[in-house]
C-alpha cells in the first residue's frame, strides 16, 4: 500500500535524537514510504488530505494519530488527585489520593528514574509489572514501585529503532552535564555472514560516568543492545563497567569484543579523559572559530564523501605531516571514531592537542542528512 506519514515536527519519532532517526527515515523512503515532515493535516477530505504547506496528497484510508493523553475521567469524577503530567497521581504502592484506589497502567504517572518527577510512559510491561505490584501490595507484601527508565523499540521493513533512559535533548532540558559516545560497530564477527552495523548513542554523566540513557537503529542486533543498556541504568552501573560484561559470544550472534564492551572501551576513553570528544552538530562552528579539521581517512573514502573544508591527512601519514597541524586548534576525524582515537593519541605524542569527531563521519553524515531533511 502506498503510504505517507504525515509529521509535525522535523523528524518522526521525535524522542529520538537526528542523527539516530535519520537512517530509520532513510530505510522508509527506500522501502517507499513517502515522509512530509513540519507539516500536518488542515482538512481530511473523503479522497485527500490537505496539508498546512498548501499540498493535497489522495488518501484512501487515513489514520490520525496527532498525540495521546491520559483517560482519566473516572478518575477526575471520583475527585482523584491529577499529576502534573496530566496523568493520575499515585504513591509508591499505586495507591491514588484516596488510599482505597488503585491506579495502573498507561493513565497512572510513573516516576522518573532521572528527575524523580512524574511523567508518562506508556509501556505495556510497566502497565503489567504495576498491575502485579497492586496485587502483592493488597496480600501485604513488602513491595513499592521502582522508578522508570523508558525502554522503547520500533521497528519496519527489517530496520529497528530503540531508545532507552534519556536522550540528548531531555539531557540538556534539564541542565545536566553529561558526555556522549557514539560507535558503529558489527552486529556479530565481521568474517561470519550477515553482520550489520549496530549504530549506538550513549549519554552519560560527566563526574560519574552513570549511563544516563542510549538509543541505537539498525537491521541486526539493536533489541538486546539496548536491552543490555537498560539493565545496566536499572543497576546503577558506569560507562566504564560495559567494559567488563560478559556476554554470550559465537560468530554467529556476537563478537569477542561485543558492541556493549566497544561502548565501554569508547566510554572509557572520553570518561578518562584519553580521548576528548566532540559532536556531528559542533563541527560547522568550530571551523568557523578557527579549529582545523583533519580527516584521517583514506584517499578513497575521502573522495566518497567529506566534510566540507576538512583537511585530509590518513593517519597513516600523520607523522610525515605533523608540521602541518603543529600549534593549531585541531579536531580529527574518521569514518567512526576508532582511527580518530588513533590520530588523538598520536598528536599527544607531539604535545598537540587534539579532539575526536565522536562517531566519526558516519554520525555527522546521519545528522547532516537529518538536518536537510528537516530543512525541506
Amino acid at each position: 500500500m502506498k503510504t505517507t506519514v504525515v509529521q509535525n515536527g522535523p523528524s518522526i519519532l521525535s524522542q529520538f535524537d537526528p542523527e539516530i532517526i535519520e537512517p530509520f527515515q532513510a530505510h522508509l523512503e527506500k522501502n517507499g514510504v513517502v515522509l512530509k515532515l513540519n507539516t500536518q493535516a488542515t482538512e481530511i477530505g473523503p479522497h485527500s488530505v490537505k496539508l498546512s504547506n498548501g499540498e493535497t496528497i489522495p488518501a484512501d484510508f487515513v489514520v490520525s494519530s496527532a498525540g495521546v493523553v491520559p483517560d482519566h475521567q473516572l478518575a477526575v469524577d471520583a475527585g482523584l488527585r491529577i499529576g502534573e503530567s496530566g496523568a493520575i497521581w499515585v504513591d509508591n504502592h499505586q495507591r491514588t489520593s484516596d488510599p482505597n484506589i488503585f491506579a495502573v497502567g498507561d493513565a497512572a504517572e510513573k516516576t522518573s528514574a532521572f528527575t524523580g518527577n512524574g511523567q508518562q510512559i506508556w509501556l505495556a510491561n510497566l502497565a503489567n509489572r504495576h498491575g502485579r505490584l497492586v496485587a502483592d501490595v493488597i496480600a501485604g507484601e513488602p513491595v513499592q514501585v521502582k522508578p522508570a527508565i523508558g525502554t522503547g523499540i520500533i521497528g519496519a521493513f527489517g530496520m529497528a529503532v530503540s531508545i532507552t533512559g534519556m536522550s540528548e535533548k531531555q539531557a540538556k532540558r534539564l541542565g545536566l552535564d553529561f558526555e556522549i559516545t557514539h560507535l558503529h560497530p558489527g552486529s556479530h564477527a565481521g568474517y561470519y555472514p550477515g553482520s550489520e552495523r549496530v549504530s549506538l548513542k550513549v549519554l552519560f554523566d560527566k563526574s560519574t560516568g552513570k549511563i544516563l540513557g542510549a538509543q541505537g537503529v539498525g537491521l541486526d542486533g539493536i533489541d538486546k543492545r539496548i536491552d543490555v543498556i537498560a539493565t545496566a541504568i536499572y543497576a546503577g552501573l558506569t560507562v566504564q563497567d560495559l567494559m567488563n560484561l560478559e556476554l554470550a559470544y559465537a560468530p554467529a550472534f556476537g563478537s569477542a569484543k561485543d558492541a556493549i564492551n566497544q561502548a565501554g572501551y569508547v566510554g572509557d576513553n572520553v570518561f578518562t579523559g584519553k580521548t576528548e570528544n566532540v559532536q556531528w552538530h559542533e563541527i560547522e562552528d568550530l571551523q568557523k572559530a578557527g579549529t582545523i579539521l583533519v580527516d584521517v581517512r583514506t584517499d578513497s573514502e575521502n573522495e566518497a564523501g567529506a566534510i566540507p573544508g576538512s583537511v585530509l591527512i590518513p593517519v597513516n601519514d600523520l607523522r610525515d605531516r605533523i608540521d602541518e597541524v603543529k600549534g593549531k586548534e585541531i579536531v580529527v576525524h574518521c569514518a567512526v571514531g576508532q582511527r580518530g582515537h588513533t590520530a588523538v593519541q598520536l598528536l599527544r605524542g607531539y604535545g598537540i592537542k587534539a579532539r575526536n569527531l565522536s562517531g566519526g563521519y558516519t554520525t555527522w553524515r546521519a545528522g547532516m542528512d537529518a538536518r536537510v531533511r528537516a530543512s525541506k
